[in-house]
């Protein structure tokens, strides 16, 4: 049976405090396995990024639109409920400090009993890396050595550890997460992307792809590049989401052994018509997973 994720929150409508408590809460009554959040820091009014998995490279969401920072914005769903899962959808961690957002994931899944994925990506916007004071040429390097440190402060009690972008020596990070990890999924659908997911990622999101037939296809090539690297492609969790999902897509995503099928929709600025909208939501999907 495959999973049913969301990601609506946290951006536009979605960004509304009552918002967010009554579609985490109503998600997870609903059946839905994670709530998915976005990341964007700084937008630009012109000259933005192209976006790389869209025909027309627009970005679906304005410079205007509020955008919450995911990490404080899955605090408030994690409040609202207690079982769902909660994921970052993708967290662009180049541009972050990673000593200090390895204290803040821990100290989010230590809240919520474990229930935090960590999805990473480089991002795609070059105007955002330079708003911060980070090369965007260096985003992949520094994505795969970021994750390398944080694991290393969540799983040690004395951490060290040596690179170019990072380092540190004998220190303390607590809390630690639950089971001293946490799942780090990566985004991106170019081979580059997969390439890392094979290498050292726990899973997989591929977000806007076209159809079950790319997903299909990016998977194909992700277990073989595992192969490649001498992994067990199937410790890894696959997440996909589509640009225009049907009900029958949900069959044909988990015969092609795609773990989550997350469905990408904002919901209505009304927290009661929020509710309502999951529950319509759950009725169109829930019975068809199978």
């Amino acid at each position: 049976m495959i999973r049913l994720g969301l990601h609506g929150l946290g951006i536009g409508a979605g960004a509304q405090r009552t918002v967010i408590d009554a579609v985490a809460a109503s998600a997870e009554r609903s059946g839905f396995e994670t709530l998915w959040f976005g990341d964007q820091v700084v937008m630009a009014d012109e000259d933005g990024p192209h976006h790389p998995y869209r025909d027309d490279g627009e970005i679906p969401a304005s410079a205007q639109t509020d955008w919450l920072d995911p990490l404080i914005a899955l605090s408030f769903a994690a409040a609202a409920t207690n079982r769902i899962e909660l994921a970052t959808g993708v967290l662009v961690l180049p541009e972050r400090n990673p000593v200090v957002t390895a204290k803040q994931a821990a100290s989010l899944d230590r809240m919520t009993g474990g229930r935090l994925t960590l999805g990473v990506g480089i991002g795609i916007s070059p105007q955002e890396y330079d708003a911060l004071g980070v090369p965007f040429a260096s985003r992949g390097a520094r994505l795969a050595e970021y994750v390398g440190a944080m694991r290393t402060l969540w799983r040690d009690d004395d951490a060290s550890f040596a690179g170019r972008y990072v380092a540190f020596d004998g220190v303390r990070a607590n809390p630690k997460p639950q089971g001293r990890s946490i799942p780090v999924v990566l985004g991106g659908n170019s081979d580059s992307a997969l390439r890392r997911v094979a290498e050292w990622g726990d899973g997989w999101y591929g977000f806007d792809l076209a159809d079950v037939e790319e997903a299909a296809f990016r998977a194909s090539k992700l277990r073989s590049m595992c192969r490649e690297f001498g992994r067990d492609p199937t410790e890894l969790k696959l997440s996909v989401a589509l640009h225009d999902p049907v009900p029958a897509d949900a069959v044909r995503l988990a015969d092609a052994g795609i773990d989550e099928l997350v469905l990408v929709a904002g919901p209505p600025a009304d927290p009661i018509a929020a509710e309502a909208w999951i529950a319509d939501l759950a009725g169109q999907w829930m019975r068809v997973r199978t």
